[in-house]
């Protein structure tokens, strides 16, 4: 499980989806029971000192009304595509479960920055930039050979690494499948390597969890 502060205030967790119900039952044995509310992005618990966790829909599970059918759910096999891209690289894959079943890697060389000035700057800004954009249609190209033909049997895309770079893959015409299956998670990885792309599967399966504390009695 991971934590991390949230913008605005709580911290979020993530859960591997076979611990939420032991993960949910904490939460109310320190809290008290919770009543719980169906929402958009899944389920709120709200506890009686003022506690509350809202438990968000992991990528391709189905929307349910109560904690039970929320884990059932998450915890269920399905298929999910992955595409990882930053920079000159790019990981895609197709996860049944936790397991990856279609993965390929690919990276080309994008010059970093320079500190030059003047033309040399201007030069190297333009080939660096035709880098980078040859890169990407390279990524489109593998997402069109592995990811395209899985389209019909997906329950959702997720995306990883820099959102431009994946915005730019999905725009393509030809990725239009892909792109209406995509969740808004996007997750947050390192350069896409192979051992990167397994356990972003995981990370593509787990619950998120926002949790909010009671405010303290003045």
């Amino acid at each position: 499980m991971t934590s991390r502060p949230a913008a605005g205030g709580g911290r979020w967790v993530e859960v591997d989806p076979a611990r939420v119900a032991r993960w949910v039952g904490g939460f109310a044995d320190r809290h008290g029971p919770p009543t719980t509310t169906r929402q958009e992005y899944g389920l709120l618990l709200a506890a009686p000192d003022g506690a509350s966790a809202e438990l968000h829909t992991p990528p391709g599970a189905p929307s349910v009304p109560d904690v039970p059918g929320f884990v059932a759910a998450a915890d269920a096999p399905r298929r999910i595509a992955l595409l990882l891209a930053r920079r000159g690289a790019v990981a895609v894959g197709v996860a049944e479960g936790e397991r990856l079943m279609v993965s390929k890697v690919d990276t080309r060389y994008v010059q970093g920055r320079t500190a030059a000035g003047g033309w040399s700057q201007q030069r190297f800004a333009r080939r660096r930039d035709n880098q980078a954009k040859a890169a990407l249609a390279d990524a489109v190209d593998l997402a069109v050979r592995l990811l395209l033909p899985e389209a019909g049997t997906l329950a959702a895309l997720v995306g990883g690494g820099d959102r431009r770079a994946v915005d730019t893959v999905l725009a393509d015409r030809r990725l239009a499948p892909l792109a209406a299956l995509r969740h808004e998670r996007l997750l947050d990885v390192p350069e896409p390597r192979h051992a990167v792309l397994v356990a972003a599967v995981a990370a593509a399966r787990a619950v998120r969890i926002l949790i909010r504390e009671p405010v303290p009695e003045p």
